[in-house]
C-alpha cells in the first residue's frame, strides 16, 4: 500500500486497514513457520504497510491535538 494511498482513506478504514494487516502478518508468520514462504520479503512488506498506517494515524492525531500557530513567535509580555 503506498502512502498517497493511505493519506486518501479516512482514519475508521485505516483502522479497519491496520487490523487486517495484522492478522495478515499473524498468518504469515504461522505459514513461514510452517511451511517455506513463495515470497520471504511479504513479512516485511506487512510490517511496512503497518508501519505507514500508524505514521498517518499518529500525524493525524498530532494535528488535531496541536493547534494551529499564525506566526513563529507569541506575544511575550514584560
Amino acid at each position: 500500500m503506498k502512502s498517497n494511498e493511505i493519506r486518501q482513506l479516512n482514519d475508521e478504514e485505516l483502522r479497519t486497514e491496520l487490523e487486517r494487516l495484522h492478522r495478515h502478518l499473524f498468518d504469515i508468520r504461522a505459514q513461514a513457520v510452517t511451511e517455506k514462504l513463495e515470497d520471504p520479503t511479504m513479512i516485511t512488506k506487512a510490517k511496512r504497510d503497518i508501519a505507514r498506517i500508524l505514521t498517518e494515524l499518529r500525524k493525524r492525531q498530532g494535528e488535531a491535538e496541536t493547534p494551529a500557530v499564525t506566526s513563529g513567535k507569541q506575544n511575550e509580555t514584560t
